[in-house]
């Protein structure tokens, strides 16, 4: 091979590295911009909720998704000593009695793909997954990992038998609707609508 077509080789590697490089760098940009507003725009929402099932509730019109541990979804059974139960109700009713003990507060900045916000919801200061995954009707998603090793140990709710994880079971039956962090798709689409939020807003504000 010649010198002069070597070289060429060696840049065009080195272009494709630098495209690589340069196309990482920009979308690194764009998630740290995407973070960044999604912080600023922090909602904090207080009051009486729907719960829909084990980690998924309506509040203020709000659909939120409890952050940090994924619930057996409502139709999901488990088994104790042989035996078939509505675990997945089960969680929707923990979820509910925890739930009336006052106003629930909740905070979130991020969204998932199904444009619930992921929040962190608490009752008269108990965090509310929490105490979920530590009573055995959920398993850790991205936190609250300390308490699940001790709903575990000690047999509480679900691993008093044997269970699919939340996850498992939907892809088994073809649900959707489960555990997803937000990811940058996510973020995206939350970023787009915030800032179609704020032009349209500031247009209004101009109009009055």
């Amino acid at each position: 091979m010649s010198r002069r077509r070597f070289r060429k080789r060696g840049r065009r590697r080195f272009g494709g590295l630098w495209d690589m490089l340069l196309a990482l760098c920009v979308l690194a940009a764009v998630a740290l911009a995407i973070e960044r507003l999604n912080r600023s725009n922090t909602l904090s929402l207080s009051g009486a909720v729907t719960v829909h099932d084990g980690d998924t509730i309506t509040l203020s019109g709000e659909r939120i998704r409890l952050k940090g541990l994924d619930a057996p979804e409502y139709t999901q059974t488990c088994s104790r000593q042989g035996v078939t139960y509505a675990c997945g109700r089960q969680a929707r009713d923990m979820l509910r009695r925890l739930a009336s003990n006052g106003p629930v507060t909740c905070q979130g900045h991020e969204r998932d793909r199904y444009d619930r916000l992921l929040a962190v919801c608490s009752v008269n200061g108990t965090d509310v997954g929490r105490a979920l995954v530590e009573a055995g009707w959920a398993v850790a998603y991205g936190d609250y990992d300390d308490v699940e090793a001790e709903a575990r140990r000690a047999r509480k709710g679900m691993w008093d038998g044997a269970f699919d994880a939340p996850r498992d079971w939907r892809a088994q039956h073809g649900e959707t609707a489960g555990a997803e962090e937000a990811d940058l798709l996510g973020r995206a689409l939350n970023l787009a609508k915030s800032l179609f939020r704020r032009l349209f807003g500031n247009l209004s504000g101009n109009e009055q």
